[in-house]
């Protein structure tokens, strides 16, 4: 249901899908959405994090960190759950904010290796890497490509070169 209709999917349905009731979700998971959220997709977000992580390409420091965001940017357009845990719309879901804290620790340390090598503005920093993947996250919703189109405006911007 996640996968379907992204965070906001009804817990009457879901519950409906698993042929329990509200009850049980609530008395399993506890009594907000949240810890569904954080038993379902924090693993799921947690494992496509992974590959995003595995698969950076690129020689140079700057390479390794366009990878980097452009293939986050990619998973957020495949999956909506995926999106929508990166536009952080569920703050009390530990886990998954915990995956998401992660995004950016690792999304930093490209960050630093950018800038060791002067391929990226000494200003940048790892807010600014959360705030590109939230912004990513809204501009899937105004048609397709249009996130790439502004991901690249926004890497023309911080690249020194």
């Amino acid at each position: 249901m996640f996968d379907e209709h992204g965070l906001d999917a009804r817990l009457e349905e879901i519950a409906r899908r698993a042929d329990v009731s509200v009850g049980t979700i609530y008395n399993r998971f506890g009594s907000s959405r949240e810890g569904l959220i954080d038993a379902v997709v924090a693993d799921i977000a947690a494992q496509k994090l992974d590959v995003v992580t595995v698969a950076i390409a690129g020689a140079t420091p700057w390479e390794r960190f366009t990878s980097y965001v452009v293939a986050l940017g990619e998973s957020q357009v495949a999956d909506p759950a995926f999106n929508e845990m990166f536009a952080r719309r569920s703050p009390e879901a530990t886990a998954l904010q915990d995956v998401n804290n992660r995004t950016i620790a690792h999304g930093e340390a490209l960050i630093i290796a950018a800038q060791r090598d002067g391929s990226l503005r000494s200003d940048v920093t790892a807010t600014d890497i959360d705030r590109l993947i939230w912004l990513n996250a809204q501009a899937e919703r105004l048609g397709v490509g249009w996130w790439r189109r502004g991901l690249e405006f926004f890497l023309d911007g911080i690249g020194s070169s």
